[in-house]
Order: structure tokens, then C-alpha cells, then sequence
């Protein structure tokens, strides 16, 4: 009698109760400046802020997901943001412009709950919301704009798993808003007194991101 071979079928991988994997990704850093109408008293004119000439910077980090059932996953996803912001001053009445590179490193632990829809196939689409403590390891005194070292952003995003015969590969796009104005107004940093006038110029500051990521599992 030929001996019956035992094959062992592994779980698909939504089964497991734990995921882990990592990422890589690209970033777009932004702030949203409120400006005030400051007018600088030392030479009448009137100041204002924006924005302007986007970078994409990139992020990496490690992803942990506990599957609480066929729908809902809890993640946590410690993360490292490098980019960069560029500041551009303008004077309102001579037209004269000037600008500020602000360069940042973020260290941020998302906590996100992960909303997915029934998998097809080899593909299950997903949406997520959750909270971003952040922590800017690279703030620098001394300059025209100074920003808060502490944040924490509100996310908001969505993906899709798509299953491969090794891995799993996960596209995800995600917008984060800060919840804290981050503009320092106290400067008693400044060694020229005379940039003081940027930071009178704005009323508040808060953070904004646009992270695309691709996650493997």
C-alpha cells in the first residue's frame, strides 16, 4: 500500500493574528502660515510668508499590525521623516523677497486603525485614521523661523494589500495634519533682533504631509 503523503497548507497570511514588515516612501513637508499684516516700524513695510518650492524628502520605518478581526487591524509604525521646507518672505511694498530652508528629521510612532474591505482575489483595499506623535530632532535656533520640536498630527489614508506568492506588497497614501501651532513666537534665541519681524508677521503655524509609502510584509 503506496504511504499517503500529508500536505500542510499554510494560513493565508490575513489569518495571522500579527503582521510586521517595513517601508520606504516618499514625503512632502508643508506648513500652513497665518499671516497678520505685520508692519515692521523700523522701515514701514509690511511683511508676509508663504511657502513655496516643494521637495520631496523620503521616510522608513518598521510596521506592526494586531488583527483584531476580519475588518479591523490596530498598527503602529515607528517612523523616520527626512525633508524639507522652504520659507519665502516677502516685502509687501519694495517687492523684495527673502527666503528660509527649513530642514527637518522627524521621529514619529503612528498609531492607526486599519479599516479593510473583504479581500478579492489577490487584492483587499483599506482605509486608515489615527494619531502621529512627532518629535523634529533637527530644529535650529538662531534663524528667521523657529519651529516647536513637539507635534502631533491627525492621519488620514488608504492602500490596498496585494498578495504575492512571498510577500505582501501595500501602496498607501497618506495626508497628515498637525493639531499644534508650531511656530515658536518667544525668540529670545535671536541673535539679530532685526528677524524678529518674521515671526510678528505670523499669528500661527501648523504642520501638513503628504506621505506615499509602499509597505512590504
Amino acid at each position: 500500500m503506496a504511504q499517503e503523503r500529508v500536505i500542510q497548507h499554510r494560513p493565508y497570511i490575513d489569518q495571522r493574528q500579527l503582521h510586521y514588515g517595513f517601508f520606504v516612501g516618499l514625503n512632502m513637508m508643508d506648513m500652513e502660515l497665518q499671516n497678520n499684516g505685520y508692519i515692521d516700524p523700523a522701515s514701514g513695510q509690511q511683511w508676509y510668508s508663504e511657502v513655496d518650492n516643494y521637495q520631496p524628502g523620503f521616510s522608513v520605518g518598521v510596521l506592526g499590525e494586531l488583527r483584531i478581526n476580519r475588518t479591523f487591524g490596530l498598527r503602529i509604525q515607528p517612523t523616520i521623516h527626512f525633508g524639507q521646507k522652504h520659507v519665502v518672505f516677502h516685502e509687501q511694498l519694495s517687492g523684495r523677497d527673502s527666503t528660509q530652508n527649513i530642514k527637518s528629521t522627524y521621529i514619529s510612532v503612528p498609531i492607526n486603525l486599519k479599516i479593510a474591505a473583504p479581500r478579492y482575489n489577490n487584492f483587499r483595499p483599506y482605509a486608515t485614521i489615527g494619531v502621529a506623535p512627532t518629535l523634529d530632532l533637527t530644529t535650529r535656533k538662531h534663524q528667521a523661523l523657529l519651529t516647536e520640536k513637539m507635534d502631533c498630527y491627525i492621519e488620514i489614508g488608504a492602500g490596498c494589500d496585494f498578495y504575492l506568492p512571498f510577500f505582501k506588497l501595500i501602496p498607501e497614501l497618506k495626508f497628515c495634519f498637525g493639531l499644534r501651532d508650531i511656530l515658536v513666537h518667544d525668540r529670545t534665541d535671536l541673535i539679530d533682533e532685526s528677524l524678529l519681524k518674521f515671526t510678528k508677521a505670523l499669528d500661527k503655524s501648523t504642520g501638513r504631509m503628504i506621505v506615499f509609502t509602499l509597505y512590504f510584509e
